[in-house]
């Protein structure tokens, strides 16, 4: 079977006969998001938790009291995966959860005052890591990059 690739010039289009795997952005995301990760789990480990735990906790901590949908929605994961990690940081003691009192179907999460002081904790332990993360960025660089990478997320809102 041959593979028919496109005459665009663009380097970054995987269906041009130029590409580049070094000029499409999705493998700089890729990469970018894979060392992130490493160093998160590598730092949160320190204090006894994990990315999922993390992303989890400041969910709640901005959001205030959400539904795991909401959380699972946030994380982008899977309403299951989300689910056994709530419970397990239920477990923990990081969250409490209760019956919502508008459906009796969703479930809400809360951070707890347990869950507040890991948030101190990881805050700790990950702050270098988010400074060195964008040494060299003005902060008018970093908002651009957040609004460009939010258009890239809703070009790609599943059909």
């Amino acid at each position: 079977m041959t593979t028919r690739k496109s005459k665009s010039p663009s380097h970054h289009d995987p269906a041009s006969e130029d590409f580049r795997k070094e000029d499409f952005p999705f493998y700089w995301l890729a990469r970018a998001h894979g060392r992130y990760t490493q160093n998160m789990e590598r730092l949160l480990k320190k204090v006894d938790l994990d990315v999922p735990r993390w992303r989890v906790l400041w969910i709640l901590n901005e959001n205030g009291e959400s539904s795991i949908s909401e959380i699972s929605t946030h994380a982008i994961a899977k309403l299951s995966t989300i689910t056994k990690i709530v419970y397990r940081m239920k477990d923990d003691g990081l969250v409490d959860t209760a019956q919502s009192a508008e459906d009796g179907r969703v479930t809400q999460v809360r951070i707890t005052d347990t869950g507040l002081q890991a948030i101190a904790r990881m805050q700790e332990v990950t702050h270098e890591l988010f400074q060195r993360s964008f040494k060299g960025l003005t902060e008018a660089q970093v908002q651009r990059l957040n609004r460009m990478l939010e258009t890239v997320f809703h070009n790609l809102e599943t059909l």
